[in-house]
């Protein structure tokens, strides 16, 4: 096999430029970016005319061969990361949980059995803290320095299962100012859903919908903003995961606006999806059911125009899939007990693309940004991933803007036997996928090996360039 490969006749796009150029990769590594680059006899030529040559996708939000709710997600390493291959995904940042009582350092090594000999493109894990305590306090640093796990995870949400309280937030977050992490935050307000759900369980309302209207966007809202102001005061940093509603925009952009270090990420189920899905008859609303759940369609808007605007940086997939049979199925009398979590790995790019910039909401920068180059800065993987240039990580995507094809479970590549998005037409799809400048998808066919994929270690947090000088904490006060 070739270690030397020249990407011929495509067009490079990145976050901040668009221009016609070869590539060379050599041992994994871009070597040289111009034009009319000659091959020697043992370079092997890669045609990308009519397509855009872009890096590979980095999804900083799945749940792979993850525990919950009794079951077990349906995609392991292996599977997951072969659909996320398909999609134009050539790293992922998985969530490693973690259990009260038991040392950071054993759970991380639980998730990299799960990972190790599986994954077919590379990976790195963030870490959940649901304690704070000497043990913990003692840890960090270790997972930091040594096991390159810069970012950490509180839930403010699931009740008796992953929440945290505020005081563990504000003590991760102090902490992650300290040592250089970042702080991601699951924002709902978990104590009172879990009022609404033992409520409406009580009233005898079962279906899947109730998931939803347990869950309204103003709790979304004010856990955003309560986490944002803890953040502020502890003059750290926050990335907020899976936005989904106005609510919680106007927080992060407000919050931002004063200077404060406060990201946001959405998801295409969020842009695309809608609430009435979880409304269909014979059970079918379980396939969406997912947290924070789908909103009303006039979200969705907004959502979008915080995408163009800077408002959200990233764009994660969340995925967290379960069988419509045999796992979704364990909540047909009670929504409370449906498994959440859909499946999203594969199609993350290719909606984004179709949604996004064919559609003129984004432009073609934004979208190699919003779906590679702003989660590698975030996430201390810049510049080894996210972009195109001398000296990185040859994590490449030859996507093709003139295939058209309607998504469908009877295609797709995640082992789960419904899609969130069956029937959606869409436009442009990755062809050939590279993952430091080896085949994992070859004209749109599998050619990656389980266990190629590599952990990364993760520098410190770096958000890239400063925010504006921010105001003093107390003028985030009420409202």
């Amino acid at each position: 096999m070739s270690t030397r490969k020249l990407i011929r006749n495509g067009m490079l796009v990145t976050a901040s430029d668009t221009f016609e150029a070869d590539i060379c990769i050599e041992n994994g590594k871009i070597v040289q970016i111009g034009m009319g680059l000659v091959p020697d006899e043992r370079t092997e030529v890669v045609d990308a005319s009519g397509c855009y040559v872009i890096p590979g996708g980095i999804d900083p939000h799945t749940h792979l061969d993850m525990p919950f709710g009794g079951t077990v997600t349906a995609d392991d390493f292996a599977t997951g990361t072969a659909a996320a291959a398909f999609g134009g995904t050539t790293t992922v940042i998985d969530f490693c949980l973690t259990q009260k009582g038991r040392p950071l350092l054993e759970s991380l090594q639980e998730w990299h059995a799960k990972a190790e000999g599986k994954a077919a493109i590379d990976y790195g894990f963030h870490l959940m803290i649901g304690e704070m305590n000497d043990q913990v306090l003692e840890e960090l640093p270790q997972i930091i320095e040594e096991e390159g796990v810069s970012s950490f995870k509180v839930f403010m949400a699931y009740k008796n299962q992953f929440q945290a309280d505020d005081g563990i937030l504000f003590q991760t977050l102090q902490k992650a100012k300290e040592y250089g992490a970042l702080v991601m935050v699951h924002a709902e307000n978990g104590d009172v859903i879990d009022l609404l759900v033992r409520q409406a369980l009580a009233d005898g309302r079962t279906e899947p919908i109730h998931h939803a209207l347990t869950r309204p966007s103003i709790l979304e809202g004010e856990a955003t903003g309560r986490a944002a102001r803890l953040a502020a005061l502890a003059d750290s940093q926050l990335y907020v995961v899976h936005v989904t509603c106005a609510e919680a925009v106007e927080q992060i952009a407000r919050m931002r606006d004063m200077g404060y270090r406060i990201w946001g990420e959405t998801c295409p189920q969020y842009l695309t999806l809608d609430q009435s899905k979880m409304d269909q008859p014979d059970f079918e609303g379980a396939k969406y059911v997912w947290s924070p759940p789908l909103r009303e369609a006039p979200h969705q808007e907004v959502l979008w125009n915080a995408l163009k605007n800077g408002q959200l940086q990233t764009i994660g997939s969340d995925h967290c899939s379960f069988n419509f049979k045999g796992q979704k199925d364990l909540g047909r009398d009670d929504f409370s007990k449906i498994p959440n979590g859909g499946p999203v790995i594969e199609d993350r790019l290719s909606i984004l693309y179709s949604e996004g910039v064919m559609k003129g909401r984004i432009s073609l920068n934004q979208w190699v940004d919003l779906c590679s180059t702003r989660a590698s800065k975030l996430f201390g993987l810049f510049p080894q991933k996210g972009t195109l240039a001398v000296g990185t990580d040859a994590d490449i995507v030859i996507f093709d803007p003139s295939i058209s094809r309607v998504i469908s479970a009877a295609t797709h590549h995640m082992n789960v036997d419904y899609s969130a998005f069956e029937g959606m037409p869409i436009h442009g799809c990755p062809v050939t996928v590279l993952c430091r400048g080896e085949y994992v998808i070859r004209d749109r066919q599998f050619a990656g090996v389980a266990g190629a994929g590599r952990y990364v270690k993760r520098d410190k947090y770096d958000a890239g360039a400063p925010l504006p000088v921010r105001q003093p904490v107390t003028a985030v006060n009420g409202g």
